[in-house]
């Protein structure tokens, strides 16, 4: 990556104590983040403290190319979730695979998506925060070519976003998409096809508004089984139809109808039913916005990718392993690590043990007869049966659940090649 570019200057950033497990040298050497990565030290044997996070090179690239391939197989364009990684040098990995833009949740993920010159932001949420529209249009005067879309799911909503922009002097008017909620119970979005052409009309009323298309989020269907998912989403599309036909979107001055959907755990639906979208007065952008396929894990979305029900599309890979040490071995069967709530996710599941680093020789065994226990804030309480090799100073190699919390703990990941070499850092900012 160039230099000049935000994302280059990353590389610039003193390699000090503000980041977990960095080895205390290169700080002591006066190393940039960029320096340190040219020096490829190895992950074990290279001054990296415990815990510290690897985040595997190869399997990153896997990933990225196998969502890069599928929606182009199924006609799909990208967007997918930044919340996951909040990392500005995958976002420019994953529009380099074709990515449409990024999709965001609140306005401080898109104010810096905006600063590492993210040009598509599909906002999933109503922005009503008069602050953070003020600040979305100085963005969209400034910079014509700028997009941003983002939802809206009731009539208040709107009259607060029409309010705030007037109030901002806005000039150009912001994209939205009509959210459809997954059913009763479930999340935001409005609940029925009544509410939704209310808040439609609420938007074409509105001189700062600009009506683009509909969207929702399936994953929050109650009870979500292939069927619900199914009928959930062609009733999205329906709903994309039926405003076609009454006319709400001439005359806006569009050239594409925004259909959107699509988490991590049913994409395959999503693919299924976009691919049957009837042929509407203008091309329908059929926007894909999964976000965890970017690290993939070893528990949640393991068990829930939609890869495990076409298996002939491709599988995506667990790129994550916190490598905490053996720091207690109070009895044979128990043991501490120096990783905790501080270091690695648990809001989806315990890490697991996957792997053991032998102290005195440097060897990697499988981790047999280990299972996690608990989490402190940091300590990883380990179980261990007749079988476990373990002692102090030994490292462990755990597998985790859920992307999305574990990216937030790290604000510089090392980039690791299956040799443990360190290739590069994936900074953060959450």
């Amino acid at each position: 990556m160039a230099a000049d570019t935000a994302v280059g200057r990353l590389a610039l950033e003193p390699a000090d104590h503000r980041f977990k497990a960095l080895p205390p040298d290169a700080e002591a050497a006066g190393l940039t983040v960029g320096a340190l990565a040219a020096e490829h030290r190895n992950l074990f044997t290279g001054g990296f403290t415990t815990p510290v996070l690897a985040l595997s090179a190869e399997s990153l690239e896997h990933n990225l190319a196998l969502l890069e391939t599928y929606a182009e197989q199924h006609g799909l364009a990208f967007a997918p979730h930044g919340k996951t990684s909040m990392s500005p040098q995958l976002f420019e990995r994953q529009l380099e695979r074709g990515a449409w833009g990024i999709t965001a949740a609140v306005p401080h993920q898109a104010r810096v998506y905006r600063a590492f010159g993210i040009q598509r932001i599909f906002l999933a949420n109503e922005l009503v925060d008069a602050a953070a529209l003020r600040w979305l249009a100085g963005q969209l005067d400034a910079d014509p070519g700028f997009r941003f879309i983002c939802y809206a799911d009731s009539v208040r909503g709107v009259e607060l976003m029409d309010a705030a922009l007037r109030d901002a002097g806005a000039r150009r008017p912001v994209d939205v998409v009509v959210e459809l909620a997954a059913g009763d119970g479930a999340r935001t979005g409005a609940r029925s096809d009544a509410d939704c052409a209310a808040v439609a009309d609420a938007v074409a009323a509105a001189g700062t508004l600009r009506l683009v298309g509909v969207a929702g989020y399936e994953g929050e269907v109650p009870d979500a089984d292939s069927g619900r998912v199914h009928a959930w989403l062609r009733r999205l599309t329906a709903l994309a139809a039926d405003f076609d036909k009454a006319g709400r979107f001439a005359g806006c001055g569009l050239d594409e109808i925004v259909v959107s959907a699509g988490g991590s755990a049913w994409f395959d639906a999503v693919a299924d039913v976009f691919a049957e979208i009837p042929d509407l007065s203008l091309p329908v952008l059929k926007l894909l916005r999964s976000g965890a396929y970017v690290s993939h894990d070893d528990g949640h979305y393991k068990h829930l990718t939609p890869f495990n029900r076409v298996p002939g599309e491709g599988a995506l890979e667990p790129a994550f392993r916190l490598w905490a040490q053996v720091v207690s071995r109070p009895t044979p069967q128990q043991a501490f690590l120096n990783a905790g709530k501080r270091d690695a996710a648990y809001d989806l599941g315990l890490p697991e043990a996957q792997v053991v680093r032998d102290a005195r020789t440097g060897d990697i065994r499988p981790a047999t007869g280990i299972t996690v226990s608990g989490l402190s804030d940091q300590h990883t309480w380990v179980r261990t049966d007749e079988s476990a090799r373990l002692e102090v100073g030994d490292w462990v190699g755990l597998g985790l659940s859920h992307p999305c919390t574990v990216f937030d703990k790290w604000q510089l990941i090392p980039l690791v090649a299956a040799d443990g070499t360190v290739t590069d850092f994936v900074r953060t900012f959450f």
